[in-house]
């Protein structure tokens, strides 16, 4: 295989096309490397087709797998790069994109049944009667149940095991050893102080 064989010469144009499509992605350039690496790539596929028609038309199925394939390697790496962190920013984390729901503090939390819950019904916790949705089995009215999710418009909830109802009980009775944090309650300083 010489250096000037047709299939050499039409490997190294489709890989400088390749390599400046991702430059593109990179380095803006207002799609001056885009315009020299589509001439690249059909000098590939051309140079190919001098070579025969079945080489020719390999070059053309791998060229329309290449460059979308390079483009979208491009685009994932490129935010982690330092460019493109200058770009967009930091990425935000899982945390951030959660919204701050008041009820994520009720993970945990022991309340009763309101309705016969098939899965849907209602629950009473601290007070507030919430919808909710049970998880697995159907939950009968006056049944104790804990809450285990909370995710987007949903309160999941399970019946609770005899230790949980047990310390729930505890704990409802002993309301008065508790903080005013723990109560929810805000504080009662004097405002105008």
């Amino acid at each position: 295989m010489s250096f000037l064989d047709p299939l050499t010469w039409a490997i190294l144009l489709l890989l400088i096309g390749c390599a400046m499509v991702v430059l593109e992605v990179f380095i803006p350039s207002g799609g001056l490397l885009t315009f020299f690496s589509g001439v690249a790539i059909l000098a590939a596929v051309v140079t190919a087709f001098r070579r025969d028609a079945t080489t020719g038309l390999s070059f053309v199925v791998i060229a329309l797998v290449a460059v979308p394939s390079m483009v979208a390697l491009a685009f994932k790496v490129w935010p982690v790069t330092p460019m493109g962190k200058a770009f967009l920013g930091e990425l935000p984390s899982e945390e951030d994109l959660q919204t701050d729901d008041p009820r994520r503090e009720l993970i945990g939390r022991v309340g009763i049944a309101t309705s016969k819950m098939l899965p849907a019904g209602a629950v009473q916790i601290d007070g507030q009667l919430l919808d909710a949705i049970s998880h697995g089995t159907a939950i009968d009215e006056g049944e104790q149940v804990v809450v285990i999710e909370v995710k987007a418009n949903r309160v999941v909830v399970r019946r609770t095991d005899p230790d949980e109802a047990q310390q729930a009980d505890s704990a409802a009775s002993d309301i008065l050893s508790q903080s005013i944090d723990e109560l929810g309650l805000e504080s009662m300083d004097d405002p105008l102080a």
